[in-house]
């Protein structure tokens, strides 16, 4: 009978699952995974940091609708896992996390880099589990894949004792498991569809709120179909493009006024969290239905009247079917009409801003000329907290998962890798990294070397405003006589692709940020663009969170 080791069974069995790509920094004891992984044609992407491979995992598996996988080393290379996990989990983004340890055998002998890796990892993961036996490996990556994927998505570990994977054993004990060919979507309650028409249809001033959750579940030609019927929509950062954003029943431009005088909100696939006031900003007597596929999202800081626990495309093909006939009062309501005044108010605000010809550049003129520097289908990742603030105001999405962001955490050092995994996930995509340039030196700017190395070309633009949200901070914060807490040098960050052969370019003049964009795409290579912006900007402006 033939025999097999633990790290030619994860890989396999990784396959199995259609992963062709995995994310990892190289260390012990899981190079032999890598190893078998790479013999199996899977593409072993090594990175300089594991927070950085992480996210990178977590976009890849985002945008493929399968969890991405991360493998990491021992010790500090798997704790250094723990805040993408915690991302992933809150985001919901799938994400697998293998990390190797102390052999079995020497536990509290002071082996090598030991510590209890599955107690830091369960803080932040839907499910973290210990290997006990070299023929589970098999099964528990199969679990550990659904767990990751299947219900609201999120980070799951799996722990690897360094002996497990040199240890050899009958393939026959241990099978690969194929994955599920059909997964069966919740379905609404019919009473509970009937009330949600029946409040969307009463109401003079319905508001559609959507999340990630239905940009995830593909819902968006279901929610175009029900706001074309005159209801008002606005979305998550992350949820933009699950109906593009320049449909015409998008609010977003004016999205306080619209959460501040809807009477009836319908949520769908998205959590009452900061991203959208915990509901504080609705009015007291507002009628509120959502759609989520975790029940617990129907207790929350908001008054949810129905809650269906659904599938979010699903629960919205059932939702327009029981409207299919009935006429709307919003229709007689001018309810958007009214948005769509306030929008261009909102608009107009930072019209001016946005095609400024100042030194330092103005930041909303950068991500405007970014904005029509990009193909429609581009995907953006955005970075650091004015960089995205502006980006939601100025640039829109159109396609589904195009769009990343902090999420739910506000991590700080997503944007890069990010970027990197999205571009491994769709190559025929641009892809774009905004990120200030605090953004840029957390922990994620050595990637610049990863994405050279494997010939990642994305196109990422520095916001240089000298610091952690330009000098405000310092001016607010500090006395005059402050050493820089939170102001920084003047970094040349262009020559991070210089030193690995990449496209750089340092823009000074806003009349060069679009042939520079241009320039950077065409070289095909990564490319960073250091962008010299005013350090004295303040946002402007409504809309967009």
């Amino acid at each position: 009978m033939a025999e097999v080791t633990g790290a030619a069974l994860a890989a396999r069995q990784l396959q199995a699952h259609g992963i062709d790509t995995i994310f990892t920094v190289l260390g012990g004891p899981m190079i032999d995974l890598l190893a078998e992984a790479n013999d199996l044609g899977i593409k072993v992407v090594s990175c300089r940091h594991e927070m950085n491979a992480s996210f990178a995992a977590s976009a890849w598996g985002y945008l493929n609708q399968k969890p991405g996988v991360m493998v990491a080393a021992s010790g500090p290379g798997m704790t250094n896992c723990v805040t993408p996990m915690y991302v992933a989990t809150e985001s919901a983004m799938p994400l697998v996390v293998l990390g190797g340890s102390a052999t079995e055998g020497a536990l509290g002998l002071g082996s090598f880099q030991e510590t209890d890796q599955v107690a830091f990892a369960k803080p932040a993961t839907k499910w973290a589990q210990r290997v006990d036996k070299t023929e589970h490996i098999p099964e528990l990556i199969y679990l550990a894949m659904g767990k990751a994927q299947y219900g609201r998505p999120g980070a799951v570990y799996l722990d690897f004792p360094g002996n497990l994977l040199s240890e050899r054993v009958d393939e026959e004990l241990a099978p690969i498991r194929q994955a599920p060919q059909i997964v069966a979507t919740a379905q609404p309650d019919p009473d509970a569809v009937e009330r949600v028409a029946e409040m969307l249809s009463s109401a003079k001033r319905p508001l559609v709120m959507i999340g990630k959750g239905a940009a995830w579940a593909d819902a968006g030609v279901e929610l175009s179909r029900l706001v074309e019927r005159g209801i008002p929509f606005i979305a998550s950062p992350m949820g933009r493009g699950t109906i593009p954003d320049d449909d015409e029943m998008n609010a977003g431009a004016a999205r306080s006024a619209a959460m501040a005088e809807a009477d009836a909100v319908l949520m769908v696939g998205a959590r009452f969290n900061w991203m959208f006031q915990m509901g504080k900003r609705l009015p007291s007597n507002v009628r509120i239905a959502q759609i989520d596929l975790e029940a617990e999202e129907f207790h929350s800081a908001a008054p949810v009247e129905i809650g269906i626990q659904a599938d979010a495309r699903v629960g919205v093909e059932a939702v327009n079917a029981a409207l299919d006939g009935r006429a709307l009062a919003v229709s007689q309501s001018g309810w958007m009409q009214q948005l769509r005044e306030k929008g261009r108010e909102n608009e107009a605000s930072v019209s001016e801003q946005m095609s400024s010809d100042q030194q330092p550049i103005n930041h909303y003129r950068l991500l405007a000329d970014v904005r029509d520097s990009i193909e429609r289908d581009a995907i953006v990742a955005e970075d650091g907290e004015f960089s995205m603030a502006i980006a939601r105001q100025v640039m829109p999405t159109y396609v589904t998962r195009h769009r990343f962001g902090a999420g739910t955490t506000g991590c700080v050092g997503t944007g890069i890798p990010y970027a990197m995994g999205a571009k491994l996930a769709r190559p025929d995509r641009q892809v774009v990294a905004v990120v200030g340039d605090y953004a840029f030196g957390a922990a994620a700017g050595m990637e610049v070397e990863t994405c050279a190395r494997w010939n990642i070309p994305i196109v990422i633009v520095v916001a240089n405003n000298g610091g952690i949200a330009a000098h405000s901070i310092q001016d607010r914060s500090f006395p005059a006589d402050a050493p820089p807490i939170a102001v920084l040098l003047p970094v040349d960050y262009e020559r991070m692709a210089e030193m690995v052969g990449g496209y750089s370019e340092r823009v000074t003049d806003p009349d060069e940020i679009g042939p520079a964009m241009e320039r950077a795409f065409a070289s095909g290579k990564v490319s960073v663009l250091n962008v010299v912006t005013d350090p004295k900007a303040k946002r402007r402006g409504g809309g967009y969170l």
